[in-house]
């Protein structure tokens, strides 16, 4: 029986129905995990060989995915491969300890979504019947898993069609990175802090006085989010890099090393903490830098009124977003799955 409709019928057995709805979470989470870690390998497998069999001579430039079955669309934008000094030098007063050693990295060529991933297009993700699903049954997306339904409004008031989608765990923006991956045929994650840099800083970063012109934060965004591509693209063509919302990435928060890197990786051996890279709308202007860090926290699930917390939401960080970026080379399976399970995404506290 498939892993949904086990929970379903776990669910709505007379005993279960009989028990308070927290337990009723606890059981199924307790139940369901050790099924997921078997079938996800077969998951996997069945969207690489989708992405194989999807495969096109390699696009020059940027270009547009409609996601299938619906009219929502993004731009990717290409990123040539490069070296670049990652984190900060001794000499500038900005920096902060955790972006030093200044070292030297080298990333391969990749392709970054244009601007953050708005609701437009997580909302599909959350909800299968606005992504046309229901009607075009496909067996490899419906595979994916897919967040509860949230206890809250999730927006939080500040706006949906065209605005960021916020306050997804790190596990949840993983799996939209497997589900959209699953829906084009196309390889998505998350971008590495390495990648995140590298595309951040774009040959130039803006200075403070013009600060104003491509990013959203404290000082101009009248204490919220805003729309995506209302500011100035950076030299890659990518927009909100700085500022609206801090964005996810693929590695673990750990100390820099002095030593030069090649498409360096941090994976998580822990919930936390994850590297979060940007600043957004609720920061000074300082902490609107390429080289700038944040470490998530437990925190940022505080309101969670669920045990345990939930793998999906962050409902206190209000301000947490992602992009994803597709690689040049399509990945193992194995590989694949790393991307998309971090192994460490139910809180331990």
């Amino acid at each position: 029986m498939r892993l949904r409709a086990r929970s379903r019928a776990l669910r709505s057995s007379p005993e279960v129905l009989m028990m308070p709805r927290a337990r009723i979470f606890l059981l199924t989470s307790l139940l369901l995990p050790a099924a997921i870690a078997v079938d996800e390998h077969q998951v996997v497998v069945a969207i690489r060989d989708r992405i194989v069999a999807h495969a096109t001579p390699g696009k020059p430039g940027p270009y547009k995915v409609t996601i299938p079955n619906t009219t929502v669309s993004y731009e990717m934008v290409p990123i040539r491969a490069g070296e670049f000094e990652m984190g900060s030098s001794i000499s500038d007063p900005q920096a902060k300890k955790d972006e030093q050693p200044q070292h030297k990295v080298r990333v391969d060529s990749f392709w970054m979504q244009a601007h953050e991933v708005t609701w437009d297009e997580y909302r599909l993700f959350m909800f299968e019947r606005q992504a046309g699903e229901t009607g075009n049954k496909d067996a490899a997306v419906d595979a994916v898993s897919r967040p509860t339904r949230p206890y809250v409004e999730m927006s939080f008031g500040m706006g949906i069609n065209g605005y960021p989608a916020i306050s997804m765990t790190q596990h949840a923006a993983n799996k939209y990175a497997e589900w959209l991956s699953a829906k084009t045929g196309e390889f998505y994650r998350l971008p590495t802090e390495a990648e995140w840099e590298y595309a951040c800083r774009a040959d130039a970063s803006p200075n403070a006085s013009s600060l104003d012109d491509y990013a959203w934060y404290s000082a101009n965004s009248h204490g919220k989010y805003q729309k995506v591509e209302t500011k100035k693209p950076n030299a890659w063509g990518l927009f909100d890099m700085l500022g609206n919302v801090m964005e996810w990435t693929l590695d673990a928060y750990a100390p820099y090393r002095s030593e030069p890197l090649q498409n360096p990786w941090v994976k998580a051996t822990a919930p936390y903490p994850h590297a979060v890279r940007g600043g957004s709308w609720n920061d000074p202007a300082a902490r609107l830098r390429c080289a700038s860090r944040v470490s998530s926290d437990p925190s940022w699930k505080q309101q969670d009124p669920q045990l345990p917390k939930s793998i999906w939401y962050m409902t206190d960080a209000q301000w947490l977003g992602f992009r994803l970026v597709r690689p040049g080379k399509v990945p193992s399976a194995e590989e694949m799955y790393k991307y998309w399970n971090s192994g460490v995404e139910q809180d331990t506290e």
